[in-house]
């Protein structure tokens, strides 16, 4: 079946354990997966231990949230040295920037919904930075929604007046600071325009000039349209072209597998990857 390239566990705003996830995957018959929590690889060990005893082939990824000429990004990071200090400190300074932006959104929400910061706690797993997909989950445990989705297609829009914006590193920054680290940076969801602003064409190009190795093509999040858009670029620049569900769980409607990277790919990321954990 393939690989299936990002999933999130409840280290950040996936709604399992990484033990439970690893085994839901082995369930779907998946080849192998990346655990690509945000801003974190505190799963890692915990994925790789269970992944060996299950025959999985596990990665080692993260998903860095970034921001640039208007717009939010995310870059798939993966076999990355996870102590390169570069990165750690730009991921230190936009997970502060998150916690007390997740504070002040949880105040201004409680002006009109019955939720408070403890209300928002209970939702947060052990070690996560607090996100609005927990702010959102504390919004269904009220009763104010029925989903996520329904939270973040209203309550929680960047047009609504309880949004408030946070600290995120360059997109091109970001994958200098991969590269630097040994890692592989791949683009998540490149046209998710439901999702808001989408990067530019001139941005993507810089992102490509700073080192960029591929692209999430095949994403629920990307249209046809974009998809075919998406592979010219890649096959323009000779870059990755990778599938996945970016699968959270109960959290999103996203099904593990629903896309996933064939074992060639995953070989080429290996070796584009100049991190050895022996060294």
């Amino acid at each position: 079946m393939g690989y299936d390239l990002h999933v999130h566990s409840k280290i950040s705003d996936g709604t399992q354990s990484v033990k439970d996830l690893v085994q839901e995957i082995a369930e779907t018959g998946l080849d192998g997966f990346a655990l690509t929590d945000h801003d974190t690889t505190a799963g890692w060990s915990e994925a790789d231990q269970t992944a060996q005893k299950l025959g999985l082939d596990f990665v080692a990824g993260m998903e860095i949230s970034c921001a640039g000429h208007g717009v939010s990004i995310h870059l798939l990071s993966y076999l990355h040295d996870p102590t390169y200090q570069p990165l750690l400190q730009e991921i230190a300074r936009a997970r502060e920037s998150r916690i007390h932006r997740a504070q002040r959104m949880v105040t201004l929400l409680s002006e009109d919904y019955p939720i408070d910061w403890d209300d928002v706690m209970e939702q947060t797993g052990e070690g996560a930075t607090v996100g609005r997909p927990h702010i959102a989950d504390a919004l269904v445990a009220a009763g104010a929604v029925e989903n996520r989705s329904e939270a973040f297609a209203s309550i929680l829009t960047p047009q609504s007046r309880y949004y408030v914006s946070h600290y995120a590193v360059n997109p091109v920054e970001a994958v200098r600071l991969v590269r630097a680290a040994g890692g592989v940076p791949v683009m998540a969801h490149p046209r998710a325009r439901s999702r808001g602003r989408i990067a530019s064409a001139e941005l993507i190009e810089e992102m490509i000039d700073a080192g960029l190795a591929g692209l999430e093509v095949h994403h629920r999040d990307n249209s046809l349209e974009d998809q075919k858009w998406l592979h010219s670029i890649a096959f323009e620049h000779d870059l990755l072209v990778t599938g996945s569900s970016d699968y959270h769980g109960a959290g999103k409607p996203n099904r593990l597998g629903e896309n996933t990277t064939d074992r060639h790919t995953v070989q080429c990321i290996r070796k584009l990857s100049t991190f050895s954990p022996s060294r």
